[in-house]
């Protein structure tokens, strides 16, 4: 008997239409950065979010946050206040530029930035003499942080915010896009994000003249049209007109993904309903909407037979996947001698959280079989 194919956590959903997006870039000639495709995914991603602001099409979102931060003034030495609970990819780009990332816990409502924490971090690089360079605040797994008073917060001490939004595509704060609060917004469309390119990112600037410079910066700094004239150290950061073209056959269909995404909420909400050692994370009022690009479940019992490992490890026996959540960054060996302001929220989350499939092309019998494996695990 062949076994069940394996369910993934988020695997890419591309429809059958990216083909006829992707033939016209070929039949074009402009695959490479740049071109027409390019700027009409950027004026459809405007007119998604709502926003007037210009919206800068990259390679990957990692990109976008570098440029982010050198836009800001970033330079060597400096402080940048950065959440904990993050991929390694929203404190890297810190590091690129030789600034000193100071990482800040999670609230428990949302696992993203608390407020206490960034205001503690804030008036011990004061006592440093060095008021913090930028302020990176995550929207992690699609749910919004606190992220207008983290902003008011920002403009009191004329602190410049990045929001990393890579994962909060289509998740609002206040009726708001997440990415639209600060001075800078990071969008990813790496494999596993609500929509792909292939691999991409985007950068949001509040100014305009930061968004000529982004895009300045990301071709490589040239400054004349004819011969090879650079007047800064540019980077290799365009989006191709191919991953464009992916991405516009993606936004097609982007309503019906958040949709998606937050019916599986709701189904895991289910599942869980009747098993008490089990948190699912989710918004704490109307204020937040979130697409919930990753379900998250917290273990809260004491029964230690009962914990993310061994439910990672029985769900993989019947061939799904899941995942923990990051490892904090201030735990990472890496940054082992960076400041860290908080408790252990984070490190909790870590330690009691697991991830579990939320594709769009999840499946009927999919959820079946994610379903009785739920049961099983748990009336054992």
């Amino acid at each position: 008997m062949a076994e069940p194919k394996k369910i993934a956590l988020a695997l890419p959903s591309i429809e059958a239409t990216a083909v006829d997006y992707l033939a016209e870039v070929v039949k074009q000639n402009w695959v490479t950065s740049g071109g027409p495709a390019v700027t009409k995914f950027e004026n459809q991603l405007r007119e998604f979010l709502q926003t007037d602001r210009e919206v800068v099409a990259l390679n990957s979102g990692t990109a976008a946050l570098h440029l982010a931060l050198k836009l800001a003034g970033v330079q060597r030495g400096d402080f940048v206040l950065c959440q904990t609970m993050s991929f390694v990819a929203s404190s890297n780009p810190i590091a690129y530029l030789g600034a000193i990332p100071v990482f800040i816990d999670s609230e428990k409502s949302t696992y993203n930035l608390a407020l206490e924490y960034v205001k503690e971090a804030i008036k011990w690089c004061l006592k440093q003499n060095k008021k913090p360079a930028a302020l990176v605040a995550v929207h992690s797994f699609g749910i919004p942080c606190q992220v207008e008073e983290i902003a008011k917060l920002c403009k009191d001490y004329e602190i410049p915010l990045i929001e990393d939004a890579a994962e909060a595509l289509g998740s609002r704060y206040n009726d708001q896009a997440c990415g639209l609060f600060g001075d800078y917004g990071i969008l990813s469309f790496n494999g596993n994000k609500i929509i792909t390119t292939g691999g991409g990112g985007a950068l949001i600037c509040k100014d305009a003249q930061k968004t000529e410079e982004a895009r300045h910066l990301s071709r490589q700094a040239k400054s004349t049209t004819t011969g090879f004239e650079h007047d800064a150290v540019g980077f290799n950061y365009a989006m191709p007109g191919l991953n464009a073209a992916l991405g516009l056959s993606q936004l097609q269909t982007l309503k019906e993904r958040i949709q998606k995404k937050r019916e599986l909420y709701q189904f895991y909400q289910e599942c869980f309903t009747e098993i008490e050692e089990i948190e699912v994370l989710s918004v704490q009022n109307e204020e937040y909407y979130t697409n919930y690009w990753l379900t998250v479940i917290r273990f809260t019992g004491s029964n230690l037979t009962k914990n993310p490992e061994r439910f990672q490890a029985f769900l993989a026996e019947k061939g799904i996947e899941s995942r923990f959540p990051w490892k904090p960054l201030h735990l990472q060996e890496i940054y082992d001698e960076q400041h860290y302001f908080g408790a252990q929220h984070a490190e909790s989350l870590w330690k009691t959280g697991l991830c579990l499939p939320s594709g769009c092309g999840l499946t009927k019998e999919d959820l079946n079989r994610i379903q009785q494996a739920i049961n099983a695990y748990f009336s054992a």
